[in-house]
């Protein structure tokens, strides 16, 4: 549905580009925007690429594992119907602790094995479990104590100070995870 939306605005913009003559401007800015992107992508590749790097070494060196058991201790309450030691806490574990250090790159491979795995304890496999909408509200929210992607593009673009994003970032992932597992806890109780 959004790639149909974002084709709508596209198709539009080239519309309009055509009949107020200004083409040219359109063909200029394509140009403009694919070199600073690729530009972007290089400047922003070895932070992605050392974050990325430190990740797996944790997770080769089992810190990774352990970081997710202790974890996995308080995400037992809110995921009272996963049996204990299920392989999916793991993966939900892991997709937390990528998510607090703002690496959602990281974080997606868990997520998809954390769904997967979620997905075999399943009754109804055509409807989201409890577990996996708790899950899904869990890593849309995104808690991040260290957003990793947001100080390499301030760096990036030269901010003068690149780390005063990090506690506002902190108090509104913390609210938004907060408010999004409060109304998901309530819900999930009217059903």
């Amino acid at each position: 549905m959004v790639n149909k939306i974002w084709a709508f605005f596209i198709l539009c913009g080239v519309i309009f580009c055509i009949f107020t003559g200004k083409l040219d401007i359109l063909n200029e800015e394509i140009l403009l925007s694919a070199d600073t992107a690729f530009s972007m992508i290089l400047k922003i590749f070895p932070v992605m690429a050392l974050w990325l790097g430190i990740m797996k070494i944790a997770e080769d060196s089992g810190l990774l594992k352990k970081l997710s058991k202790q974890i996995s201790k308080i995400l037992k309450y809110l995921f009272p119907e996963i049996p204990k030691n299920h392989e999916s806490l793991s993966y939900i574990a892991s997709n937390v602790i990528c998510n607090m250090f703002g690496l959602g790159n990281a974080a997606t491979p868990f997520g998809l094995k954390a769904m997967q795995s979620l997905q075999k304890l399943n009754d109804k496999k055509d409807t989201a479990s409890k577990s996996m909408i708790t899950f899904l509200v869990l890593n849309t929210s995104g808690l991040t104590i260290i957003p990793t992607t947001i100080l390499s593009l301030r760096i990036l673009y030269k901010s003068t100070n690149p780390t005063a994003i990090v506690l506002p970032c902190l108090i509104a992932t913390f609210v938004s995870t907060a408010v999004g597992l409060f109304f998901n806890y309530l819900f999930s109780r009217r059903h």
